[in-house]
């Protein structure tokens, strides 16, 4: 009945990882373009930086965090 159960979930690991990565891999190859010219490249680390900064700011405000 339990024939193969640990060798099944030692597979969901690799499973996980490999989900994540397509993810990101297809959430950020049409970006990639982007960073063959500088200007494009600057812009788009500028909104990069902007919306990581953005997002712990909230995230302080919203958990009640205080300001380092």
């Amino acid at each position: 009945m339990f024939d193969g159960f640990w060798q099944n979930i030692s597979r969901y690991p690799r499973y996980f990882i490999t989900i994540i990565l397509g993810i990101f891999l297809n959430a950020f190859a049409p970006l990639a373009p982007l960073f063959k010219r500088p200007v494009t490249a600057i812009a788009l680390i500028g909104v990069l930086i902007g919306t990581i900064v953005f997002v712990t700011f909230t995230l302080r405000a919203m958990l009640g965090i205080d300001p380092i």
